[in-house]
């Protein structure tokens, strides 16, 4: 089963798995639209299309304190286009809370960059994940997929 894990937003990620392979992963892809950058939804859609994509599990989250208005539009027009591309693209999508995943994983009430010492341990020959920032939402979408393929 091809699960696609998304932590979505500007700086976020998509990995897809193959039972616990890797086979597809990207940074989220942006464009500058106006004097704004937005997710470029046409460049995740042709990344997509033909994966053979069986349900795609998108990481749940919201508001936090302190966040302005404009960041929070940002960030829910990001996650509205991977919502749209998915639906375009006919794949099924679940959300999931960062709670549920990380529980699953065992990284409950840990550092933000836990994830990415975890997917690490479990795929050390990818080299993409040492990169801090980076790693940390590739870290995050891959072990979103995994959540997602081993409670289907």
């Amino acid at each position: 089963m091809r699960v696609l894990g998304i932590d979505p937003g500007l700086s976020g990620a998509f990995v897809v798995l193959d039972g616990k392979e890797v086979i597809e992963w990207g940074l989220m892809p942006t464009m500058v639209e106006g004097s704004s950058n937005r997710v470029n939804g046409a460049a995740l859609a042709s990344q997509w299309r033909f994966l053979n994509i069986d349900i795609a599990y998108m990481e749940k989250v919201g508001s936090m304190p302190g966040q302005g208005v404009t960041s929070m539009f940002t960030f829910g027009h990001a996650a509205g286009t991977v919502r749209g591309v998915l639906g375009a693209l006919e794949i099924p999508v679940r959300m999931v809370t960062p709670q549920a995943w990380k529980k699953h994983v065992g990284l409950l009430n840990q550092d933000k960059d836990a994830a990415r010492s975890l997917a690490i341990q479990l795929w050390p020959q990818w080299r993409e994940l040492d990169k801090k920032g980076h790693g940390q939402a590739l870290a995050d979408a891959a072990l979103i997929a995994l959540y997602a393929s081993e409670v289907k």
